[in-house]
């Protein structure tokens, strides 16, 4: 039995207002990243395929030794490796590399997480400049902490920890609840260091990074050492840097 324009006015209005005609409900996109973020981890699994691809014995150790972070380039035994100029741009280009599939996917889950909000408040140059920064960070720290080692040093986790700690600077403002006050206000540096919750997040971001970086406790899938103190220096440069580039 048909229904007449009366009822239907009923029924709408017992049920709410039906839709717009031709409209359409607007969808998020399911992985809504900053542009920033998509194109540097595209840029590090680009590389790692390449190298997967490409990978020799010999390959790989050109690879370790232009581009990974080798301490012992800047102390007394700098002179045993090849390449003296790789110290300029290896302290930078060693968060490109990993050694594999397990170390890229942690290191890439991470930086979705923590890069996201600072690209989305600061800009992508401006977290751009906290990645590089962070990166030099990472790897002074290394340095101070391992000043004559060979071995190199490679993955994305000192950049990680930057945002980490650019991200720390404005996230706990506020109450507690849903979102990481992206469009608000930021505390000063030293402000931060009276504020309950950031100091919290930072004892258990340190303590947890010394006990898998000492082995204390073992990571599933980890087959390489935990640059813990990498992840520190990195964490620290973002956190300080973070007051050059923020405007709000």
């Amino acid at each position: 039995m048909d229904q007449n324009d009366d009822d239907g006015g009923r029924l709408a209005g017992r049920f709410g207002p039906s839709p717009p005609v031709g409209g359409a409900r607007r969808r998020e996109p399911v992985f809504n990243l900053p542009a920033f973020v998509w194109v540097l981890a595209g840029l590090i699994v680009a590389i790692h395929v390449a190298g997967v691809v490409l990978a020799t014995p010999s390959v790989d150790r050109w690879v370790l030794i232009l581009f990974s972070f080798i301490p012992a380039r800047y102390g007394g035994l700098a002179a045993e490796l090849p390449v003296p100029a790789a110290a300029l741009w290896s302290p930078l280009t060693y968060s490109l590399l990993h050694a594999d599939w397990a170390h890229l996917a942690m290191n890439l889950m991470w930086l979705v997480a923590f890069a996201s909000p600072v690209a989305r408040r600061l800009g992508a140059a401006r977290a751009g400049a906290i990645a590089l920064l962070a990166s030099l960070g990472g790897a002074l720290a290394h340095w101070l902490a391992y000043p004559g080692e060979l071995v190199p040093m490679v993955g994305a986790s000192a950049v990680v920890a930057g945002f980490m700690g650019a991200a720390a600077r404005f996230a706990f403002v506020g109450g507690p609840g849903p979102g990481l006050n992206v469009d608000g206000p930021a505390l000063p540096l030293l402000a931060s260091f009276a504020n309950p919750r950031f100091l919290a997040f930072v004892l258990v971001w340190l303590a947890l990074n010394y006990l898998f970086g000492t082995g204390v406790v073992a990571i599933a899938g980890e087959g390489v050492a935990v640059a813990w103190q990498a992840h520190v220096g990195g964490f620290a440069a973002g956190l300080v840097a973070f007051s050059l580039f923020d405007r709000r």
